[in-house]
This record gives structure tokens, C-alpha cells and sequence, in this order.
């Protein structure tokens, strides 16, 4: 089996996910490099010895260069195999325990198109909109309001773990129902959370990304569900996981050939209790180093209070961040979820007027 993966330009390049990409599920541990402008005979050749032994091909084509990854369990096998071969410039192990997320595997950054809205490549996006769906007047006003602010996508959640099981679980399908009005009113691509491998097939029919949350970071059948789906996944970082923990649960959505991943650093549970969390922004960098995935910031969760939300987003869209997810509501003493954290219309557009003079400081447009 050959999957291939063609972008415009490998070197510097930008993959972009715009379409489900077929990819076996074992994993890849070596990747071949072809010389510069090899031949479509060359390739043909180390494709066709992949295959007689006994493994798969991943190709990743541009004009100038090709990569292509070795699926399988290919212990047995030294890089020498594949590096006498004509037109074969390098070849080398992936080092990492997560090979798909790897930039080894995929040096160019992964860019998501997801309804028009481009993620991952030089524009900073900004997800918003409320934690919870509570009326169609409440989601509707906030989507209006994020909408008017320069907002890329809108975020609500219709379904919601809770700590106590006392408290507001969401407004289920009928939440979904009305998301979806909200897109078709105001035109922005929704996301929202998934909490269950049988909710998947539902959520995906009315969400444009499906998210994963904290305390789901590792419920694998969740991740294989997600990955199953081909749907854009927003997975974000566990309450006590560390950066290679969340990058092995996306290894795990991309094993099902899922490439349209983001990873949200949203803050970890430490021994501060000055705030919510202890909103990480090494974890950025790290991720965009070790990653191709675009990453987001959520400086909602990883603060818990509304008057840092702008100041952390600020530091997190100059770490290199390619995008934010920030809770707006209409009455944030009101909301049955998170109002402590949540912007008023009026701050969030203050917050887009300052992270805008960060993000074109940086290269990054809004």
C-alpha cells in the first residue's frame, strides 16, 4: 500500500490537510530523504523495495524534495538497506516513541483548512464563544458578538464533564441543534466537545472540529473513535499530562489516518493555587519543535480568571502559538460553566485589538 501526500513545496514547506489522508496503522519508525529533484524512477525504486520488504510507503512529495516513511515494524532492518539505493540522499530511525506526530517524519509544518478557515499556517486563528450552550439567545448573542470581533471559528460546548455530577452537563442534542444554527447564521466553523466513542458519529454531523478535553486526553477508544472519523480533532493536554503524553494520545487519532490534528496546551495541575492552572508556555515551543501540528493556546482554562486571559494570550501568541480558543459570554455572572473565566464582549474585543499588535509583531497576521 502506497498513501501519498503531496504538497506545493517540501523545502521549506506547509502540508496541507485539507483532505482525510489514507495511512495504515502501524507505525512508522524510519523515514527515507530522496536527493533533491530524484526521479519519479528513483522513487518508484525505494517505494517498490519498501514494499517487497514485506513493509508500506508514505510518501510526502513536493517540487523539490520527497520523504518517504517506512511503515511497519522494521526493527530488523538497518537505514543501509535504503540508503545504497539510487537517488536516496539519507536515511534514518525516528528516535521519538511517537512517529507520526514527528517533525523526523514530517519536517514541513501541517496546515488545516476547515471550511474555508486556515489553521496552522501564517494567519493566527482565535477560536471563541461560550463553555456551555444554555439557551439559543445566549449562543446566538455570543456567536454575533465573537463574530463582530474578528473571531475564526466558534466554540460552545453541548455536551460538558463536570467535576461534580451535580452540576450543568450541557444541553445534549438539542445543544447541537442549535450550534448548528449558529453557523448557519453567522457563518463560522464550530467546535465543539466529544465525551463518548458512541457520541462521535453524532457530534461529527454537527460540529466542524471535534474536541477532545483534559480529562479525556487519554481515553483511548475515544482517540480511535475521533481518528476513525476523519473530522478535525482539537485535542487538548490532560490536567497532570506531560507534553510527550499529549503528543502520544495524538499519535494515536493520526494511527487511524486522521492528519487534521491540533494539540491545545490549556495549563496543568501544579501546587500553585494562585490560579485555575498553571497555564505551561514552554509546552509551545517544545510542541512546535517536536511537532508538525499546529498548536493552540487557551489561556481561558489555563488561567480560571477572565482578567489574565488577555495578558497570557498576549505571551502566548509571541511563544509561537498558532492560534487561540478563549471563552466569551454574553453575562459571565449568569453562565452555568466557567463564568469566572469567560470575556464579556466588550474584553474580548479589547483582547483581539492587543494580541493583533502581538501577532503582527511576530510575522503572524489576524
Amino acid at each position: 500500500m502506497l498513501t501519498q501526500h503531496t504538497t506545493r513545496n517540501i523545502m521549506p514547506p506547509l502540508v496541507v490537510a485539507d483532505e482525510p489522508q489514507a495511512i495504515c496503522k502501524e507505525v512508522s519508525a524510519m523515514v527515507i530523504v530522496m536527493k533533491h529533484h530524484a526521479s519519479a524512477e528513483d522513487i518508484g525504486r525505494v517505494v517498490a523495495h519498501i514494499q517487497e520488504l514485506g513493509f508500506q510507503a508514505h510518501l510526502s512529495s513536493g517540487e523539490e524534495r520527497t520523504i518517504i516513511g517506512v511503515i511497519g515494524d522494521e526493527r530488523a532492518v538497518e537505514p543501509e538497506n535504503f540508503a545504497m539505493l539510487d537517488g536516496v540522499e539519507r536515511c534514518m530511525r525516528i528516535l521519538h516513541p511517537f512517529k507520526l506526530a514527528s517533525r523526523d517524519f514530517h519536517p514541513e509544518d501541517t496546515v488545516l483548512r476547515i471550511n474555508g478557515v486556515t489553521i496552522g499556517g501564517k494567519t493566527l486563528v482565535v477560536i471563541a464563544g461560550p463553555c456551555s450552550i444554555e439557551s439559543r439567545e445566549q449562543l446566538m448573542e455570543s456567536a454575533h458578538a465573537v463574530q463582530e470581533a474578528g473571531a475564526n471559528l466558534l466554540r460552545a460546548g453541548a455536551y460538558k464533564p463536570r467535576t461534580s455530577p451535580y452540576a450543568f452537563q450541557g444541553l445534549g442534542i438539542k445543544g447541537l441543534e442549535l450550534l448548528r444554527q449558529a453557523k448557519e447564521e453567522y457563518g463560522l466553523p464550530t467546535v465543539t466537545e466529544v465525551m463518548s466513542p458512541a457520541d462521535v458519529p453524532l457530534v461529527a454531523e454537527y460540529a466542524d472540529v471535534l474536541q477532545i478535553g483534559a480529562r479525556n486526553m487519554q481515553n483511548y477508544a475515544l482517540l480511535n473513535a475521533v481518528g476513525e472519523t476523519q473530522t478535525p480533532v482539537l485535542l487538548k493536554r490532560g490536567l497532570s499530562s506531560t507534553i510527550e503524553e499529549l503528543i502520544m494520545a495524538a499519535e494515536y487519532i493520526l494511527s487511524h489516518g486522521n492528519h487534521r490534528v491540533m494539540l491545545c496546551e490549556r495549563g496543568i495541575r501544579t501546587f500553585e493555587t494562585a490560579t485555575r492552572n498553571t497555564f505551561d508556555i514552554n509546552a509551545i515551543p517544545v510542541l512546535k519543535h517536536l511537532t508538525h501540528l499546529p498548536v493552540i493556546a487557551d489561556p481561558s482554562h489555563g488561567t480560571g480568571k477572565w482578567d489574565l486571559v488577555t495578558p497570557v494570550a498576549r505571551g502566548a501568541v509571541a511563544a509561537g502559538a498558532d492560534g487561540l480558543i478563549v471563552e466569551v459570554h454574553p453575562n459571565p455572572a449568569k453562565a452555568l460553566s466557567d463564568g469566572g473565566q469567560s470575556l464579556k464582549p466588550e474584553k474580548f474585543v479589547e483582547m483581539m485589538k492587543q494580541v493583533r499588535v502581538i501577532a503582527n509583531a511576530v510575522g503572524r497576521d489576524m
